[in-house]
């Protein structure tokens, strides 16, 4: 697995001023060389935007570092940890309290997931744009959107998409968005276009709600028919989002093993 530096980075203060908390942000992983490669880029921007603040990563699974070890290096003081997850799930409600569960000399906060969101759908629609939607022509009736998704077996994570789905409907001006899934649920992505179709959409575009490449956006954009945009990896709005994330954890102020959640 390959193996990522964490640089060190203090944040800024004088004498009396509390460090701000070290930023953690949780990847899932993949073994696709590619999506590293992304999810560390998005980290150089966050850093370039919030200077002087502690941003590590944390790997739930078959990347280097893992989230264990990056808590266990981390040490004592303060972390927040952002999942870089795009809804409740199983990760985000087990596996991440569990992590920080481990590692009681830390005092741990984990944020929301990055949707739903204004932010994520602003990072949505701008890759569409890049692949070639047109703005403002949704091109008559027979347009539409596949938002493609990694599946879920959890009812919120579902949810969560949906509503997402229908908030990057209203971006595109009314033009209908229908989640699919790679997996755990329905419908798939090839089932989704064939639907539409047989509706008489046929310039329908893929929405790649995936936060870097890997094997389910590479078979979303295979699926589709046209347009096909690109995962949502470093976007500006990703950068805003995670820090936004961040900052309403840090506000909140409510360590992880109380239980707690940082709202939207």
């Amino acid at each position: 697995m390959p193996r990522t530096r964490q640089p060190a980075r203090p944040a800024r203060g004088g004498t009396g001023v509390r460090p701000a908390p070290t930023l953690v942000v949780v990847a899932h992983g993949s073994r696709d060389a590619r999506a590293l490669r992304t999810v560390l880029g998005l980290l150089d921007r966050v850093r370039d935007i919030r200077p002087g603040l502690d941003v590590r990563l944390g790997h739930i699974e078959l990347n280097e570092p893992l989230l264990p070890d990056t808590l266990a290096r981390v040490g004592t003081g303060e972390a927040v940890l952002v999942p870089l997850l795009l809804g409740r799930g199983h990760h985000v409600k087990h596996d991440l309290p569990r992590a920080t569960a481990a590692e009681p000399g830390l005092r741990s906060r984990i944020a929301a997931p990055l949707g739903p969101h204004p932010l994520l759908v602003e990072a949505l629609y701008g890759r569409l744009v890049e692949a070639g939607w047109r703005p403002g022509d949704p091109g008559s009736r027979s347009a539409a959107v596949v938002l493609a998704a990694a599946g879920s077996r959890d009812p919120d994570s579902v949810l969560d998409t949906r509503r997402t789905a229908r908030m990057l409907g209203e971006r595109l001006g009314g033009v209908p968005v229908v989640p699919a899934y790679a997996s755990a649920a329905t419908p798939t992505v090839p089932v989704a276009l064939r639907a539409l179709a047989a509706r008489g959409r046929h310039r329908v575009a893929v929405a790649s709600y995936f936060t870097a490449p890997g094997r389910f956006a590479a078979a979303a954009a295979d699926a589709a028919p046209g347009i096909a945009a690109a995962p949502l990896g470093a976007h500006p709005a990703m950068v805003r989002l995670l820090l936004h994330r961040y900052d309403r954890a840090v506000a909140h102020g409510a360590p992880a093993d109380e239980r707690t959640r940082a709202s939207a």
